[in-house]
């Protein structure tokens, strides 16, 4: 696969440029994927390591090495194929290690942070680091696993702090959340340049490349310079690792810059098929938006609703609740009960944006001005927020600071869905 793709790559780029209006993802390059896939590589290492560990392990006699290694295969899975329980799995592993060893293994603690930060667990994580200082950890990784959570519980001075003590140019960790911290400052061409280095440094290491390459694919997308964002989707997928996130990078701009949304509903179908992850019937959501197909884009919504309602999910995706709820949905008062449910897991600017939209849906709009003013206004925001926030203002008749707001998520206008996109170009011309 990867030499008949490294064959077609620059023909497509090239062709891609040959039209007024560039067409960015081409067809040919997506019936080839199609055509020439088969199961990564990656996955049947995978399902052979967990076979390994597993059977090494010792019910009679617990250790702490195999299950360790078993717990993180399954994690590892959980990335590649998108199948909740195997986190769920990983958790319990690494909770009987912490029983079986009175909680003194920093191993077992900061394997079980790692899930809890994946699954949106930030308050919970933070109680596990506390336990895992205790046993004793490493100063770089105390640093790191630091920034991890302050950074997402909406600690930014300390989150700075633990980035300046493991701050160095060579290093890939540092760079990967300088990059992220940038990103949160608005400073996106420094956030894209410090995750250009993380790429470099990743070296051989196809994990940590894609990894990096993927997100610096998703900051081109932010940045809307989508052709550089395909550029590195398509690197992504290159490497033949099973990076379903990059397809679905590769879908979405085929929908929001192509207008394709023949193509892209096929791309999403397609990792449909090779993972359990909702993350692609989401995404179907928006392209039968895109179409003004209310009955498919209710269908969607509903599947996407009742998957990730589940509680195996917990809080992996009261965002796009919150967004399903307040608008296809119909239904802003369940929005505002996950949004008040949001705040107990972290209280930050972005999730203060949530609450406050939810309760301007309700019609208090009073009350959401108020959240908006103690925690919310002057903060950064990303372009969904910063739409939602404008909303507010137009609803409270202050239409210059509505008109910013506008502007600023138009910036942004490729992270948002079709229907705000084109509600954003009506506003702006007026």
């Amino acid at each position: 696969m990867k030499q008949f793709l490294s064959g077609i790559f620059s023909l497509i780029l090239l062709s891609a440029c040959s039209n007024d209006k560039k067409i960015i993802v081409s067809p040919a390059f997506i019936d080839s994927v199609f055509t020439q896939y088969g199961q990564p590589q990656t996955i049947q290492n995978n399902n052979d390591e967990i076979d390994f560990w597993k059977n090494r392990i010792n019910l009679q006699n617990p250790g702490i090495v195999n299950e360790l290694k078993y717990a993180s295969a399954l994690t590892s899975r959980f990335l590649l194929s998108g199948n909740i329980m195997d986190l769920k799995k990983s958790d319990s592993v690494l909770n009987k290690i912490v029983a079986d060893f009175n909680g003194k293994e920093a191993a077992a603690y900061l394997s079980l942070i790692r899930n809890a930060l994946i699954q949106h667990q930030f308050k919970y994580a933070d109680s596990l680091f506390q336990l895992a200082q205790k046993t004793g950890v490493k100063k770089y990784e105390a640093a790191a696993i630091g920034f991890d959570i302050n950074f997402e519980l909406g600690k930014i001075i300390a989150a700075e702090t633990n980035l300046k003590n493991i701050q160095a140019a060579n290093d890939y960790g540092y760079q990967f959340r300088q990059s992220k911290m940038m990103h949160y400052k608005g400073e996106l061409d420094s956030s894209i340049a410090a995750m250009q280095v993380a790429v470099a440094l990743a070296g051989t290491d196809n994990n940590l490349r894609q990894i990096a390459l993927s997100n610096l694919a998703d900051l081109y997308v932010h940045a809307g310079e989508l052709e550089k964002a395909y550029h590195f989707y398509l690197q992504c997928v290159r490497t033949g690792t099973s990076d379903l996130h990059s397809m679905i990078g590769v879908g979405w701009i085929a929908l929001v810059h192509d207008d394709n949304d023949s193509l892209a509903e096929r791309i999403l179908k397609f990792v449909q098929t090779k993972t359990k992850s909702p993350d692609p019937l989401f995404k179907l959501t928006q392209v039968a938006e895109k179409r003004k197909d209310s009955i498919l884009q209710l269908k969607y919504a509903n599947e996407f609703v009742a998957t990730v309602t589940d509680t195996a999910y917990g809080n992996m995706y009261n965002k796009y609740l919150i967004q399903l709820y307040t608008g296809v949905l119909h239904q802003p008062a369940i929005a505002e009960n996950i949004a008040k449910k949001e705040l107990t897991n972290r209280a930050t600017p972005q999730t203060y944006a949530w609450y406050a939209w939810t309760l301007l849906c309700n019609n208090k709009t009073n009350e959401a001005y108020t959240v908006y003013q103690k925690n919310v206004s002057g903060k950064p925001l990303e372009g969904l927020e910063l739409y939602w926030m404008g909303k507010l203002m137009q609803q409270l008749n202050k239409g210059y600071n509505a008109q910013q707001f506008f502007k600023e998520a138009n910036k942004n206008k490729y992270d948002l869905s079709p229907s705000i996109v084109q509600d954003l170009d009506k506003i702006l011309e007026e």
